[in-house]
């Protein structure tokens, strides 16, 4: 590539460049070679002993670099490093020494560091000539597969470091064994080291993306009851927050870097979740969980931490938007599903965070790109997308690294994540060599990118979504170490989007059959989608009818969007236990709910008469009320019995939760007989609810027992009559016995107008007279018979000897 040029002003000290041309003219020339005890001979007769290489080869001890320090010296350091050495051979070496090697001239470009860190082997031109004398340790012997610690330390001024620039240090072990009794080198290990003492006068602006991203944890279960207390799939994020965890180390590291936060809203709700009541999926049952302090306390520290920070929202549950591009875009609402997980990620981050989070950013995983992903990300309001350099790579042989920051055209910018530095601590770090060694080579990177050009630019870096804990700790190792250089200073990355492109960077968007076929095949199958729908439209069904349609639509829309994660890559069984769990224990538990609001089966009803009332009871059993539902009451026979003089009939339901409501409708008979009536529930857009119920209406004329009713009350109305009559009579007849008249008692002692009021005073009512005349349709037919059961038809809401109202 043309990196090989892409670095100037580097040169051996003129001292190096003697002992290269000296090295290089005298290593052909056995005699001279011995004269000057020059290295090469011993190597020119191992060349000569090919029966005993592996004895005698470089690879024969293993050296392990365990730490390095300081990362990035400058003038007056003194270089430390420390490590162990492991004799891999079957005989014993003998006269060993550790000492450290400089290569005389700094590396000429990024792809030369990845050319020196794969390579393997000792070679005296590359790696350079040993510091040597005191800068040395020394072991007697090192027997077969025993481990030896060293320590050795060197002042910079005995590195004869050159210019400013990178370069290769090596850590051998020279000895002899018994095949070989000459001074050798038998092992070798190697890393860079950074060389800039002085200020940089143009300074890298570097963005380190700290990404707080944790996999599905809460199921769409909730517990009995208003409190709807969530369900937690296992225990495993309390570990993962606790002290010592992943996401702990995240957080503890991360608040005393300069990065910018990346957050998943989904693990800020879930850990929300822990701190009041939750439970526990344990086999077939659930238990109490008990880590509401540690997420409390999490919280509470990252709420500390992001105060005054760039914070990144990426959409609910981190969707995966490269599988929804090429899988999931045709099937129905899952493009709405992604706006919906993008609308609600900034109103979860600054409730619970109390910051405003930006949300115009999209990651897709690694950041591979096509156009269909960048335009899965636009629809959902995004118009910066995060890509990596090995993705949208440089196609115009650009001889330097070129700033994040690419317009992509309808106003979307790519932010072009550095492919090296961003994959810098992949791996096992769990190893003090491996955490060392990736710390060096991400400097170096780092360093050499400042270098190309002397042209100022801005970088991205984009690490694994979810680091482990020893890869969080080398990555925290790293920044700190750049944070005490002299060629970089950090930068938000919305000011790393904003910046001025490179006119000569690459802003075409790579086709579809350039995507990696590793990440299409981790991505989620077609029927994770097509589940997805078929849960939507059981809640669009459901939810209708809600008062408060968020206890339901919140809970299973979050879980919808938890299928959709990213964090199922590399998962594929977990993801599809999940689907297959979700899907059977969601749509089950939907229809759970669903049947809370349903029509009580009725018996066969009754009309004695031309008109009368039916009720139709329907029965609420959630907590909640409903609404928006209507009840159709339909007639089979529309020509013997109508509904409100129509074959069917429909009025509103509104019902508190818990509560039962019986709803009345109008009837009126053509003629005698058994009527089939169905009722059914209906949605305000016109969609069956629930199951139908069926009941007969039996018809039937005015019958011999009512009339004998009717005619018993006349005749009770006659005889009171009669009854009062002669009582006045006899009334009349006493006071006359007495020798008064009424005449001349009203006119000679009563008012005349207070007549009637005398009269009435005189008179003497049995009690029988002073209670209210009943009608006989009220009293009951016979002593022993039941007071008439005057409850409301909702008291018996089983319709079970439902009364109809005339």
């Amino acid at each position: 590539m043309a990196e090989a040029a892409d670095f100037q002003g580097m040169s051996p000290s003129p001292a190096r460049r003697w002992l290269l041309r000296t090295g290089a003219l005298f290593a052909g020339v056995p005699l001279l070679a011995g004269l000057l005890q020059l290295p090469a001979a011993p190597y020119a007769q191992a060349a000569q002993k090919a029966s005993l290489a592996d004895a005698t080869g470089s690879n024969t001890v293993e050296v392990s670099l365990d730490s390095l320090s300081p990362s990035v010296p400058t003038a007056g350091d003194t270089i430390t490093v420390s490590g162990t050495v492991t004799n891999k051979g079957k005989q014993t070496v003998t006269d060993a020494h550790v000492g450290l090697r400089v290569a005389s001239a700094a590396v000429t470009g990024r792809s030369a560091i990845d050319d020196a860190a794969k390579r393997t082997g000792f070679d005296q031109f590359t790696d350079g000539t040993e510091v040597g004398g005191k800068y040395v340790e020394k072991f007697s012997k090192l027997a077969s597969g025993v481990a030896q610690p060293f320590t050795i330390s060197v002042p910079v001024k005995e590195l004869d470091l050159g210019s400013d620039g990178v370069y290769q240090l090596g850590v051998s072990l020279s000895g002899r064994t018994s095949a070989a009794p000459y001074d050798q080198v038998l092992g070798i290990q190697r890393t860079f080291l950074p060389w800039q003492p002085d200020e940089a006068g143009t300074k890298t602006k570097t963005t380190y993306l700290w990404p707080l991203i944790s996999t599905t944890h809460l199921t769409a279960e909730t517990g009995p009851g208003e409190q709807q207390t969530p369900v937690f799939l296992s225990d495993d994020l309390a570990k993962e927050i606790s002290a010592g965890g992943r996401l702990e180390q995240m957080l503890t590291l991360g608040k005393d870097l300069d990065i910018t936060w990346v957050i998943d809203p989904d693990l800020l709700a879930s850990v929300v979740a822990m701190t009041e009541s939750y439970r526990v999926r344990s086999g077939s049952a659930t238990v109490a969980g008990k880590n509401q302090a540690v997420a409390k306390e999490w919280l509470a520290e990252l709420e500390t931490a992001v105060q005054g920070e760039e914070v990144i929202a990426l959409p609910f549950a981190d969707p995966d938007l490269a599988a929804l591009a090429h899988n999931g875009k045709t099937i129905t609402g899952s493009l709405s599903r992604l706006k919906d997980a993008t609308d609600v990620a900034a109103d979860t981050v600054q409730n619970i965070l109390r910051v405003v989070p930006d949300t115009d950013f999209a990651w897709p995983v690694n950041g591979a790109v096509d156009p269909s992903i960048v335009k899965v990300a636009i629809s959902a309001g995004a118009d910066k997308v995060i890509a990596r350099s090995d993705s949208l790579q440089e196609n115009n042989g650009l001889s330097y690294t070129p700033s994040a920051a690419r317009p992509i055209g309808a106003g979307t910018t790519a932010v072009v994540a550095d492919a090296r530095l961003s994959t810098s601590f992949q791996g096992d770090m769990t190893k003090a060599e491996s955490s060392t060694l990736a710390v060096q080579r991400f400097l170096a990177q780092s360093l050499m990118t400042d270098l190309q050009n002397n042209k100022q630019r801005s970088l991205v870096i984009a690490p694994q979504r979810m680091p482990s804990t020893s890869q969080a700790q080398t990555m925290a190792q790293a920044l700190t170490a750049l944070r005490g250089g002299t060629w970089s200073q950090s930068q938000e990355l919305s000011a790393a989007a904003a910046a001025k492109p490179d006119p000569g960077a690459n802003t075409k968007i790579p086709s579809a059959s350039a995507y990696p076929s590793s990440l299409r095949k981790q991505a989620l199958p077609k029927s994770a989608f097509q589940e997805i729908q078929a849960t939507q439209v059981g809640l669009d069904r459901f939810k209708v009818i809600l008062s408060d349609p968020s206890r339901v639509v919140t809970p299973f829309g979050r879980t919808m969007d938890r299928e959709m994660s990213t964090s199922w890559r590399g998962r594929s069984v977990e993801a599809a236990v999940y689907r297959n769990d979700l899907y059977g224990t969601a749509t089950s538990y939907l229809d759970t709910l669903t049947s809370q609001v349903r029509l009580i089966e009725k018996s066969e009803t009754k009309l004695s008469g031309r008109s009368a009332t039916i009720p139709v009871t329907v029965q609420n059993n959630l907590v909640q009320g409903v609404d928006n539902l209507r009840l159709r009451l339909t007639s089979k026979s529309p020509k013997r019995l109508k509904i409100d003089d129509k074959s069917f009939a429909e009025q509103p339901v509104d019902i508190s939760g818990g509560h039962s409501e019986s709803v009345k409708f109008t009837t009126n008979a053509e003629a005698n007989g058994p009527v089939t009536v169905v009722a059914q529930l209906y949605t305000a857009d016109g969609e069956k609810y629930g199951d139908e119920v069926t009941f007969t209406v039996n018809v039937t004329e005015i019958t011999p027992t009512v009339m004998l009713v009717i005619a018993g009350g006349v005749l009770l109305l006659v005889l009171a009559g009669f009854r009062m009559y002669t009582q006045r009579k006899r009334a009349a007849a006493r006071l006359e016995s007495e020798g008064t008249s009424t005449d001349d008692s009203a006119s000679e002692d009563v008012p005349p107008d207070e007549d009637a009021n005398a009269e009435a005073a005189s008179v003497v009512h049995t009690p029988e007279e002073e209670s209210p005349v009943k009608s006989g349709a009220d009293e009951p037919e016979h002593a022993s018979d039941p007071a008439p059961d005057t409850a409301p038809e909702s008291a018996d809401p089983s319709g079970t000897g439902e009364r109809v109202d005339r």
